[in-house]
């Protein structure tokens, strides 16, 4: 009999961090590996933010806190989301956890009981299944096709709703796509969510500040304010402020289920990192320079990587809205043969035979929930992504 939980058969590691940890794996072989799986920033943490969380040392501020937050984070987390989505919270309705992705599982956890379905547009972040069926949840999966540049439409979230729809999971700009909901596309979307009242809302907003072009940045409940007190808006400092590995993330939402999730976290991790929690009130109350100019980098990012990728024959990659990534479909490259003699029949055929042979580590479009497809991820130097794309091009050009 084993010991592990029936749980754990419902779910399977994170794709992306497989990835992540083979490509580090060849390098240390000697290979000349170019990774463009991990969805992170390649610069430093701000000087003014690491020499917060190294004042926090100093100053002996590296013991327990309160569960979910110190109060100065939470009140800098109010003051943001006042700030920049017109939203009103007290600390009351804030919770701090470690990542955004904690928080996320802990509102899962605190809400989903067996049978209840979560609405996930696809393609989605290949976490947010998983989780709910963690918390003994349904994923109830919405496609959102290319040729709609990966955005579901109003009659798609009407048609999957049913009465045992607990949440609507939202996320934009996206990953793996980078695709943006305007204001307009999103009001569409908030207005069916208005006619279910049972159906709460979760938005992912990490990739808020990365934004590009003239697209602007809006969240569920600042669109629709009547959607307020069944919202859960969640962000973090990872992506905006490179700050990754410092883990914190954060929510504002009802004080019940607030107060649930704190209960959650009471009872697994407890607190997040005191000092990553002083770092990120200097992150949030801090200067805000260097955002735009940062959009303006990872902007110029995609660009390249966008040209060069549409000039591949089998290659098509839309031009996102935000976050740093792109995901190209390989439609036309399916049922060709490697010059080892390979057949690529799917997007994990394609990926696999592409490190093997080239170097290049990217992430199959399956774990996204979307084929034929692969996910780049342009968070990297522009050197870098040149070498990578001329390496994608002479691969596919030698399969026939």
């Amino acid at each position: 009999m084993s010991i592990l939980a029936a749980a754990l058969k419902r779910v399977k590691p994170s794709p992306t961090i497989a990835v992540s940890n083979l490509a580090m794996e060849l390098k240390a072989q000697g290979r000349d590996i170019i990774s463009l799986g991990a969805g992170e920033p390649d610069f430093p943490t701000p000087a003014n933010i690491a020499a917060a969380g190294i004042k926090a040392i100093e100053q002996g501020k590296t013991r327990y806190t309160a569960v979910d937050g110190i109060p100065e984070l939470k009140k800098a987390i109010c003051a943001k989301f006042k700030r920049e989505n017109n939203l009103e919270y007290t600390p009351a309705q804030i919770s701090v956890g470690t990542g955004g992705k904690q928080v996320l599982y802990n509102a899962f956890m605190a809400t989903l009981n067996p049978g209840d379905e979560v609405i996930i547009p696809a393609p989605y972040w290949v976490s947010y299944p998983d989780m709910v069926l963690l918390a003994s949840g349904t994923p109830v999966i919405v496609t959102a096709t290319l040729e709609n540049n990966f955005k579901i439409t109003p009659e798609q979230l009407e048609a999957a709703i049913t009465p045992k729809t607990k949440w609507f999971l939202f996320n934009s700009p996206s990953n793996p796509t980078g695709a943006g909901y305007s204001r307009s596309e999103l009001k569409a979307l908030t207005d069916v969510l208005l006619r279910h009242p049972h159906v709460w809302v979760m938005t992912d907003d990490m990739y808020e500040h990365l934004a590009y072009d003239d697209f602007k940045f809006c969240t569920p409940a600042e669109v629709e304010p009547q959607l307020y007190d069944r919202t859960l808006t969640v962000n973090g400092v990872s992506k905006a402020y490179a700050m990754t590995g410092w883990r914190i993330g954060y929510a504002g939402g009802p004080k019940d289920l607030i107060a649930a999730m704190r209960m959650i976290q009471s009872q697994s991790t407890s607190n997040p990192c005191s000092v990553s929690q002083w770092a990120a009130v200097e992150a949030l109350d801090g200067s805000q320079d260097f955002i735009a100019p940062n959009a303006l980098m990872f902007a110029r990012r995609r660009d390249l990587v966008v040209k060069a990728l549409n000039a591949i024959p089998g290659i098509t990659c839309p031009n996102p809205e935000g976050a740093f990534y792109v995901y190209p479909s390989i439609a036309g490259l399916i049922g060709k043969t490697t010059a080892n003699g390979k057949k690529i029949t799917n997007d994990e055929d394609f990926a696999t035979a592409l490190l093997e042979d080239t170097g290049v580590a990217v992430v199959f479009g399956s774990a996204f929930g979307l084929s034929p497809n692969f996910r780049i991820s342009y968070a990297t130097s522009d050197g870098e992504l040149a070498e990578a794309c001329k390496r994608i091009a002479s691969f596919c050009e030698s399969l026939t």
